[in-house]
């Protein structure tokens, strides 16, 4: 069903929308109608309680199409993953029910102007006030916050610099409507560009007491939780996205002619085809393993950044080969390959950046080490 989506609906309106930037609204309502969001809420909620390899199956055949649909839809699940994780009753009801409701957005507000890689310097604050907590801060990186009907934040409750991530900060639920709560424009970016992502800034935001995450200090714990579930899925992106650059250029190379034979018949080109392919299948093994294992109930920390390095580096690199395949058209925009570039890029940029995972796969290594293996 979601290849047949994808085909149908995405790839036909792809590039208008990374022409324009305009937010693919009528598309993301068919999906939502369709059931290609929001799938990993418990059917208690309303949700079809997918797991996370169910999803990352859904998500490749979503990327194959554009990379910027598909974040649009993968960003609800990271904004909807800190409740899905670490709410209660009441909260779990009140906002994944709602997303069966009606076609809503929701968004993941962590990253912030000064650092997006260091979280732990997060300077947005949350202060108690009786039985409210009063946020003052900005946001930044925001994907869907143009559209968003709530937001997951991570803000600051110990003002103590000393004090460790892990007892500093604490989560909440933000309506989007909430007074002092304002949006930034919309970026331009460089690649996926139907992606909506603005600036947030809190300035005397109200957010009572039950739309707190968890127990004060917790929120670092659920903000990092949260990326061991949603990292696999945007790693699986980037598999969507090498598999498409591989079929256009194999295509493309099949059809143009050099020296009296299709380009895909000399050993250059045919080379770069062959590591394309190596990159699709080992980018989609590993990324299921990470999805598998934490399906499993196992912590998949070291997977996952695993699949999200790796995935996003090949991701370029079969993007640059597919443009160096397409040869001067590749640089034009009115064949496929220049986007497939463009959109590439930003996989080894968010959700942790490429340098980010490796720091996080050496503590692992290194843990293990201490331990014996």
């Amino acid at each position: 069903m979601a290849r047949k989506f994808t085909h149908e609906e995405i790839i036909p309106k792809a590039a208008y929308h990374d022409r324009t930037g305009e937010y693919p609204v009528e598309i993301l309502k068919k999906a939502w109608e369709l059931g290609l969001m929001n799938g990993h809420i418990s059917p208690e909620y309303g949700g079809p309680g997918l797991n996370i390899l169910d999803t990352c199956i859904i998500t490749e055949e979503l990327a194959y199409g554009c990379t910027a649909i598909q974040t649009a839809i993968e960003a609800n699940s990271l904004g909807e993953m800190p409740i899905i994780i670490a709410g209660n009753h009441e909260q779990k009801k009140k906002y994944l029910g709602r997303m069966f409701e009606e076609p809503l957005m929701a968004a993941y507000g962590v990253t912030e102007p000064q650092g997006g890689s260091d979280v732990s310097g997060i300077r947005t604050k949350a202060e108690k006030k009786g039985d409210d907590y009063i946020l003052n801060g900005q946001k930044m990186w925001i994907t869907n916050a143009g559209f968003a009907n709530w937001f997951f934040v991570l803000a600051r409750t110990n003002p103590d610099p000393k004090c460790s991530p892990g007892q500093a900060f604490t989560g909440f639920i933000v309506d989007g409507d909430s007074p002092g709560l304002t949006r930034g424009k919309k970026e331009i970016n460089m690649g996926q560009r139907a992606s909506d992502t603005r600036a947030l800034n809190f300035e005397d935001v109200v957010v009572p007491k039950e739309n707190r995450l968890g127990e004060e200090g917790s929120g670092f714990k659920i903000a990092m939780g949260a990326f061991d579930r949603t990292r696999p899925p945007v790693a699986m992106g980037a598999v969507g996205l090498s598999r498409r650059a591989l079929e256009e250029a194999t295509k493309y190379s099949m059809e143009r002619t050099a020296f009296g034979k299709p380009i895909c018949e000399h050993q250059g080109v045919a080379f770069m085809l062959a590591d394309m392919a190596i990159a699709v299948e080992t980018s989609r093994l590993i990324t299921y393993r990470s999805a598998w294992e934490i399906d499993q109930g196992r912590r998949n920390t070291y997977y996952a950044s695993i699949a999200k390095a790796y995935a996003g580096d090949l991701a370029n690199k079969c993007a640059s080969d597919c443009v160096q395949i397409f040869g001067g058209f590749g640089f034009n925009t009115e064949y496929p390959a220049e986007k497939l570039m463009r959109d590439a890029k930003i996989y080894q940029i968010y959700e942790g950046t490429a340098q980010i995972q490796r720091l996080i796969i050496s503590r692992e290594v290194l843990s293990q080490a201490k331990q014996g293996f």
